[in-house]
């Protein structure tokens, strides 16, 4: 165990990538070295926000250095396996933003570089972390609802940003739609649900309000059922405003009911609230700390170091990032054929 800095590599420098950036900064314990960016635009940017980072045009350049603990990796979604792969054979531990990958394959494939070069891998599915997200799974690990039965993970909020060069909007480069939101919506289901098994089986359906690009699934609905009876509902609409998510979670004996409403979804200053029912009385949840996914990137970034120094587990493995590929991929295959599909064809 030591007490210097955790050094981080980071790898993306877009609107996301610098809020990263910003969260690696303000953890204690953690110290931006070097930075990635693509464009001379974002190039120039990270030098004059980060002047004490050394800065690349080529991410290869950084994942060279040998003064990296950590590699933060914030790039669009078909560059997630190439860059991982470069950094995990470079021997770095790795923080991959999500989707893990984009195939089965792509997820097997690093998972099976990292434990060649035991390094660590986390998956940035940072609600785990939430004040309120994570308060929710305490109370049912704790029994709060008995035996959970049901789980509904909802958003409702305003189109997507179209991402550097648009490529959020290219289907070949995103992959999906359904592994760009609602993949941490699937991972909530089952972190929620995970003492009634595994997900098993998965019908979804979805459409578009733009014609001529179907593919672009603007609502999407999702029911996930559990090898030990329980089931999830997931689903998200594009077509709506501002940001909107709810999880709601029922069991044995009681029930939860978590909200979260912002102007947008980076916003520091959202209303949230969890409210439950123990099976005798409606009770008011006090949350510690304001939630959202800006204050979680800097708990994720906290548990890398606390991972890195003291063994501290990581909020979410490889195994989890994988498993919320497969659960995706199982819903994209159900909304094309209008069929239930079997999770186990992909997880397996």
């Amino acid at each position: 165990m030591s007490d210097r800095p955790v050094r981080f590599g980071l790898i993306g420098f877009g609107a996301w990538g610098q809020h990263h950036a910003n969260a690696i900064t303000v953890t204690d314990g953690a110290e931006l070295v070097a930075i990635a960016a693509r464009s001379d635009a974002s190039v120039a940017a990270a030098k004059e926000k980060y002047p004490d980072a050394a800065v690349y045009n080529d991410y290869r350049e950084l994942v060279a250095r040998e003064d990296l603990d950590f590699v933060d990796v914030v790039v669009p979604s078909h560059l997630h396996h190439a860059v991982a792969t470069a950094v995990l054979q470079a021997g770095k531990h790795l923080l991959l933003e999500k989707p893990m990958g984009v195939s089965m394959e792509e997820c097997d494939d690093m998972i099976r570089i990292a434990n060649q070069q035991d390094r660590l891998f986390a998956v940035g599915h940072e609600l785990r972390l939430s004040s309120m997200w994570g308060k929710a799974k305490e109370l049912i690990d704790e029994g709060f609802i008995g035996d959970p039965l049901y789980a509904l993970v909802e958003l409702s909020r305003n189109p997507y940003r179209q991402g550097a060069d648009g490529w959020r909007y290219d289907i070949d480069r995103v992959g999906s739609w359904i592994l760009e939101e609602p993949i941490h919506f699937f991972d909530l289901a089952r972190w929620y649900l995970e003492r009634a098994g595994q997900p098993e089986r998965i019908y979804a359906t979805a459409n578009s309000r733009q014609p001529g690009r179907p593919e672009l699934q603007d609502n999407f609905s999702a029911i996930m059922h559990f090898s030990g009876g329980s089931y999830a509902v997931v689903s998200q609409t594009l077509a709506a405003f501002e940001h909107h998510q709810t999880a709601k979670i029922t069991g044995t004996k009681g029930a939860l009911w978590a909200s979260w409403s912002g102007a947008q979804d980076r916003t520091r200053h959202p209303t949230f609230s969890l409210r439950g029912f123990d099976g005798n009385e409606v009770v008011t949840i006090p949350i510690d700390k304001p939630t959202g996914e800006l204050f979680e990137l800097e708990d994720q970034v906290a548990r890398v170091v606390q991972a890195h120094r003291s063994g501290v587990p990581l909020h979410c493995t490889a195994d989890d990032g994988r498993w919320s590929v497969a659960m995706c991929l199982a819903a994209e295959a159900s909304v094309r054929s209008g069929n239930i599909v079997s999770i186990s064809d992909y997880i397996s």
